[in-house]
């Protein structure tokens, strides 16, 4: 398991979306509101809000929840979210960056440094971590878009840098100002893909053993349980066979 994809790959691996159906529609719905007021409430103009309807539809959102949503954008009474990013450490050595939506700073700074310090890591300052990964988009489709040999050749049709497939999917890396250009460009070849956002791709990778797998990923668990934090993105690797142990 890749910390590249450990959001998708944790929330498979604990077989919690539908318990954690409404805690996920909470976080999509967050995103949505906030693409939504950050630009036109039009999917079709606002590249952001594509995406985010695009991964709650991958998630079975049901309209009336994205619509609501986004009417919630329109309102002057609504909150206002911030976007916070911190960058820490986990177990092993491992780099960390927490990507959050919130409507108080202070509550979520609290939540995120005591989840990292209880769990064997330490939050470290803006740019601690983030020199060792790059920002790309990044564009998901499950397994079933097509073989690697198919998708490869969409994506390089398409415009992308590189892609990476696996029996778990294919993720397709693409510049971030090229990201919802090369979405599109997919779409007549692979159909729409789970997810289309900007993300951190680790530089080097480090593969973490039994020990501290355990404790990273109740790590990451707890992140995954705040409200407030949407993403989690790392630099580890879990090899299958710890990843069995630890199942």
């Amino acid at each position: 398991m890749a910390g590249h994809s450990k959001f998708k790959n944790i929330m498979h691996r604990k077989g919690a979306q539908d318990k954690k159906r409404s805690a996920l529609f909470s976080k999509l719905s967050r995103e949505i509101t906030v693409a939504a007021k950050n630009g036109l409430p039009d999917p079709d103009m606002n590249a952001r809000l594509r995406s985010a309807i695009i991964a709650a539809r991958a998630q079975s959102m049901p309209n009336d929840n994205i619509q609501r949503a986004i009417k919630k954008a329109e309102g002057s009474d609504g909150d206002n979210y911030e976007e916070i990013r911190y960058e820490g450490f986990g177990p092993g050595g491992v780099s960390l960056i927490i990507e959050t939506l919130t409507d108080n700073r202070n509550r979520t700074a609290t939540n995120v440094r005591t989840i990292v310090s209880k769990n064997g890591g330490n939050l470290g300052a803006s740019g601690s971590v983030s020199h060792g990964f790059d920002r790309m988009g990044l564009i998901s489709y499950p397994a079933a878009a097509g073989d690697a040999d198919a998708v490869f050749e969409a994506a390089l049709e398409a415009g992308a840098e590189d892609v990476a497939s696996s029996e778990d999917g294919h993720e397709i890396w693409t510049a971030t100002e090229t990201l919802h250009e090369v979405a599109r460009a997919l779409e007549p070849a692979l159909g729409e893909a789970e997810s289309a956002k900007l993300a951190w791709r680790p530089s080097t990778v480090v593969t973490v053993g039994e020990a501290e797998a355990g404790q990273l990923l109740k790590l990451i668990d707890a992140l995954d349980d705040d409200d407030d934090v949407q993403t989690v993105w790392g630099n580890y690797e879990v090899p299958d066979e710890v990843m069995e142990r630890l199942a």
